[in-house]
C-alpha cells in the first residue's frame, strides 16, 4: 500500500469507531484512497500506573498482564470490526501497532504515512488509560495534516 493519499483511520472494536470507520470508508472510496486501520497497543500502563502500585509480590505485574491481555483482545475486535467494514475496499491494511495513543497516532501522520487521519471523539477509551479522553482534541493540536474527528 502506497502511503500517498492514505486515509488513516483510527480504529477500537468499539462503537466509538463506527462513524469515524465509516467517514474514512466514504473518503477512501470516493477519492479512490488507500485506507489504513490503526489500533494502537497503549504501553503507557506501566508508568501510569507506577511502581508503588501494591506492595503485594507480583500484583503489579499480573495487573499489567491482565492490562495487556484486555487490549489483544480489543486489538482483535478492531481488527475484525476494520475487516468487516472495509470487504469491498481494493486497499485496506490493518496494523496493531504497539506505544502510547498520541505518539503512535501522531508519528503515523507526520512521518507521511497518511495524508489524513480519522479518529472518533471516544476511540481507545474502552481499555484506555484516562489520558485517552483528550486523545482526538490532541491529535488535531499536533500534527500538521488533516485530524477529522
Amino acid at each position: 500500500m502506497s502511503a500517498t493519499g492514505t486515509v488513516a483511520v483510527a480504529v477500537d472494536g468499539s462503537d466509538a469507531s463506527v462513524g469515524a470507520l465509516a467517514h474514512a470508508i466514504r473518503l477512501a472510496r470516493g477519492e479512490n484512497r488507500p485506507l489504513a486501520g490503526i489500533f494502537v497497543l497503549d504501553t503507557g500502563w506501566a508508568d501510569f500506573i507506577g511502581n508503588d502500585w501494591q506492595s503485594a509480590k507480583g500484583a503489579r505485574q499480573g495487573f499489567l498482564d491482565y492490562v495487556l491481555g484486555q487490549l489483544e483482545a480489543q486489538a482483535e475486535e478492531a481488527r475484525r470490526q476494520f475487516e468487516a467494514a472495509t470487504r469491498e475496499l481494493p486497499e485496506a491494511l490493518f496494523e496493531v501497532i504497539p506505544g502510547e495513543p498520541l505518539e503512535v497516532l501522531g508519528d503515523f501522520i507526520a512521518h507521511g504515512k497518511a495524508e489524513i487521519l480519522v479518529a472518533g471523539r471516544e476511540v481507545f477509551q474502552v481499555c484506555g488509560r484516562p489520558s485517552v479522553k483528550r486523545l482526538a482534541r490532541d491529535l488535531a493540536r499536533r500534527v500538521d495534516r488533516l485530524v477529522i474527528v
